[in-house]
């Protein structure tokens, strides 16, 4: 995700770089434009095998970042493009060398040729350099270990210690078979994540984007904080397509956050809310940033199982985000904004026919590479409908580069993932830290959960969510399940703790690159961040101990728990802000925290002490406070 930030953050200089290299865009174009013709043709038309789609899926999003799109770093000298070019040249190569052999490879099964290791090796290696391309050292570091791990088996201590591993043996598992680098997490970049950010890219150069904006403004445009409430929900809107914390503040941010600033809302406060709406993005259904259907792909649950359970938790989420920007504007003073009318909507309502043609075809069952597959035709055709909304052929370049370079650090991102799941499948590490997690633990389920969400949240602060989900549900999530929580209740729970990494101190990239945009100091936005964030750090353990709601139960336990809940998230967003109806003090702040944690906990002996102290803390005490004036922001 740094990867975005620091690549939308360069826009311009890159662009500079780039004035005297004109056949460096019509290259890029035409990769780009190839990408996109491969993946629509495999979702509408002709499906490719596994080892047919993810291998020159990697090659053609390998290509692109060595050509210097949706990576931190490009080449600054005429050699440094030359071996670019030559590393795009070998992984194409290998990528086409695994296409042809197929079926030979299947045939020699277990018994590979010089050949076969040399271009496994050299894609092992690629891999490596673009995960360090696109997303920095971190998600280097956690594949590197991975292969020094299977190859010192024998020489590691304790219960790290396993039988050990040659390189032939390991090149064989992770490049001549679907168990590493062409495993499931690079065949949801290949077969979904592509096409949804190409989707999305389309609908951005049509419109879609500022259509959103509009409809979130006239839902919340005229109510107390309205801006700073606009911008929380086409961010849920926005995140839930793009996938990328980063990517969401960068684009939408650019309109919401100095939008709030002129509202009155202070620049860190502003660019926090948009940090921490864009977050919640990727919590958000029907897409999830994509992580819906890889959640739906590693666990074998169906994907509209997958999204109706994360329903009521994102709403949590996003309810709690809401009032305590409410609560914030009512203790500075702010009002509605009374010409937030949300202009512009009738003209671009068409653009979302695309957006319900997704939802009706996820929701009758068809595939997410089909959906998308339609999503991007009918977002092309519903473009070209209305003359207002027609984009030129320039812009069609655009939503061709736009979706590629999107979709550049997923697919380098989840190639990596793809060794550490590779080794994780043939070392046994998984089961092994699920052992460690249940020893430490000593079977306590809520000391494995905490452990679970640190190690979810340090993995996700140096890795994209997709890769720190993939990684951890390799590793960790064998443990819960063995202590008793449900499969999907279990991945959910890893997941949103990879999410809400984002908006993490001190490695929060999401909260960064909004304080580049609000221009205020990026600690205080990001733990500022952290703090409307609250909700997404409770609602894992809430739905791990009150499965209602990920809808496993009756409708009344489902209505009942939601409810609690729903009071205790505004408790909290009242304890974070020190605000209800007035500013309250520090005393009623805990004790408004303290109703929240028992209204979030099962039970009706917890609703009722929660509900008793909100009583006392959210009523008495704002009494007692009420001649207070407003705040300063």
């Amino acid at each position: 995700m740094a990867a975005t930030q620091a690549k939308d953050g360069k826009t311009t200089a890159a662009g500079r770089r780039d004035e005297g290299r004109p056949w460096l865009g019509r290259a890029v174009l035409a990769v780009a434009a190839l990408a996109a013709v491969f993946h629509l043709y495999g979702a509408g038309f002709a499906p490719f095998t596994a080892l047919v789609q993810r291998p020159i899926h990697l090659a053609l999003m390998g290509t692109l970042a060595f050509l210097g799109i949706g990576v931190r770093v490009r080449p600054r000298s005429r050699i440094g493009w030359w071996i670019n070019f030559a590393f795009a040249a070998i992984l194409v190569l290998c990528a086409l060398y695994l296409v042809s052999q197929n079926e030979a490879l299947v045939a020699r099964s277990g018994s590979p040729t010089g050949l076969d290791l040399a271009a496994g090796a050299v894609v092992v290696g690629a891999v490596l350099l673009l995960a360090k391309r696109a997303t920095g050292w971190g998600l280097v570091v956690v594949a590197t270990a991975a292969l020094l791990y299977a190859l010192l088996g024998p020489w590691l201590p304790g219960f790290l210690a396993h039988r050990g591993y040659g390189p032939t043996r390991l090149i064989e598992q992770l490049f001549l078979s679907t168990e590493g680098i062409w495993g499931v997490p690079l065949g949801v970049s290949a077969d979904f994540v592509y096409l949804f950010v190409l989707f999305g890219a389309f609908l951005d150069v049509a419109g879609g984007g500022g259509l959103l904006i509009a409809l979130a403004d006239r839902v919340a445009g005229r109510t107390r904080g309205g801006p700073a409430k606009t911008a929380a929900v086409a961010s849920a809107f926005m995140g839930s397509l793009s996938g990328s914390a980063v990517a969401n503040v960068v684009t939408t941010g650019a309109f919401t956050i100095p939008l709030m600033r002129r509202s009155g809302f202070r620049p860190f406060f502003a660019g926090a809310i948009e940090a921490a709406a864009s977050t919640g993005g990727q919590l958000m259904p029907p897409v999830m940033g994509a992580g819906a259907f890889i959640l739906a792909t590693w666990t074998n649950i169906p994907y509209v199982q997958v999204a109706l359970a994360a329903v009521i938790p994102a709403l949590l989420y996003y309810a709690a985000l809401l009032w305590a920007i409410h609560f914030r504007a009512s203790k500075i003073g702010l009002k509605g904004s009374a010409d937030s009318g949300g202009e512009g909507v009738m003209g671009r309502i068409h653009l979302l026919l695309p957006v319900l043609v997704i939802v009706v075809m996820l929701a009758m069952g068809r595939s997410p590479m089909r959906a998308a597959f339609w999503g991007v035709v009918v977002s092309v055709l519903a473009a070209y409908a209305v003359p207002g909304t027609r984009p030129a052929v320039a812009d069609i370049a655009r939503a061709l580069r736009k979706g590629a370079s999107g979709a550049v650090q997923v697919a380098a991102a989840c190639a990596a993932a793809g060794i550490v799941v590779g080794v994780a499948s043939l070392t046994g590490i998984g089961l092994r830290m699920s052992e460690l997690i249940v020893v430490i633990s000593q079977g306590n389920l809520l000391v494995a959960l905490i452990l679970t969400a640190m190690g979810s949240i340090v993995l996700g602060m140096g890795l994209p969510t997709t890769a720190a989900y993939v990684v951890l549900a390799a590793l960790g999530a064998p443990a819960l399940v063995e202590l008793g929580v449900p499969l999907l209740g279990a991945h959910l729970f890893i997941f949103y703790f990879g999410c809400i990494s984002n908006v993490t101190p001190p490695v929060s990239l999401a909260a960064y690159a909004a304080a580049g945009i609000a221009d205020s100091p990026p600690l205080k936005t990001a733990w500022t961040a952290m703090g409307l964030a609250a909700a997404g750090f409770l609602v894992p353990f809430m739905f791990i101990y009150a499965p209602p709601l990920i809808l496993s139960g009756t409708p009344a336990a489902i209505a009942t728990t939601t409810l609690t809940a729903m009071i205790g998230v505004i408790a909290l967003a009242g304890s974070v802000i020190g605000y209800v109806r007035a500013p309250v003090g520090m005393l009623r702040r805990v004790a408004l925290m303290a109703a929240a944690l028992a209204l979030i906990t099962p039970g009706f002996m917890w609703d009722g002490i929660g509900l008793a102290l909100l009583l006392v803390a959210g009523f008495v005490g704002v009494a007692h406070d009420g001649g207070q004036s407003a705040q300063p922001a």
